[in-house]
């Protein structure tokens, strides 16, 4: 299932000047056609033909420089709404609802635990890369409810579970392979648990149906009978996907 942009081949950085800014893009050399700008949470990507010159590539972004400084200004602006920082009492979505972060001096373990409020936590190390432990607990906490997930819809459909992992592709929500089994982006954690079903059962359905043809959809109907509605929420929802960051300069020195 495509999140709706497609995927780049061995790339170089590069940089211009487009007015008053400096702009750091990644030049990727394929077998296409024609020349193409991409700007998403990865930074500016120039798409271009094997053959295309230095000199015809510089044209073709400074061409669109007025294009490409008002996506990033709304890209920026978006990333801005949605971040995360990481720090003690931050609230990050899980599946509809939200966990409450803690960062406790000297703790090796992470540990999820209900609040007296009844909020969900997660006690992190305040020490060392708090950002690659949250990712680390969180796609553990993806790949038990998603492997959960994936066996209820098999069984709904009749079928033996395949192997399920998880993937962080760029283009994907999920696929399914009659070798490496149903792949689950781990970011579908932070969506309502309904939109991540939905994911689930188009997956499934490929177990049935590796095509996307009106028996493929009919599969997934009966599996996920709201899947129309869900399919849009999905595509809307993925706007807002938090962006998790520590903060410039690190942890709040009362944090360490």
């Amino acid at each position: 299932m495509r999140r709706g942009t497609s995927g780049a081949h061995a790339h170089d950085e590069r940089r211009i000047l487009i007015g008053a800014r400096e702009l750091v893009y990644r030049l990727s050399r394929t077998g296409r056609r024609t020349l193409a700008l991409h700007v998403d949470a990865a930074g500016v990507r120039v798409s271009v033909p094997l053959s295309t010159r230095d000199e015809e590539v510089e044209r073709f972004v400074v061409g669109h420089g007025d294009w490409l400084l008002d996506r990033l200004r709304r890209h920026e602006a978006r990333i801005g709404r949605n971040r995360v920082w990481i720090e003690d009492g931050a609230m990050v979505p899980l599946l509809g609802q939200h966990v409450r972060l803690r960062l406790q001096p000297g703790r090796r373990r992470p540990r999820w635990a209900s609040a007296a409020d009844g909020v969900e936590e997660l006690t992190l190390g305040a020490l060392g890369d708090p950002l690659s432990a949250l990712e680390r607990c969180l796609k553990a906490r993806a790949l038990n409810w998603f492997s959960g997930r994936v066996e209820e819809f098999c069984l709904r459909l009749g079928t033996v579970p395949p192997r399920v992992s998880l993937t962080s592709a760029r283009t994907r929500w999920g696929s399914c392979s009659a070798t490496s089994g149903i792949r689950l982006h781990w970011r579908l954690i932070h969506l309502p648990a309904r939109l991540g079903d939905y994911v689930v059962a188009h997956e499934v359905a490929h177990l049935r149906h590796m095509d996307h043809s009106s028996r493929f959809w009919a599969t997934v109907e009966t599996l996920y009978p709201d899947w129309r509605q869900a399919r849009q929420a999905l595509r809307a929802a993925s706007s807002g996907l938090p962006e998790l960051g520590c903060r410039p300069g690190g942890l709040p020195s009362h944090a360490i």
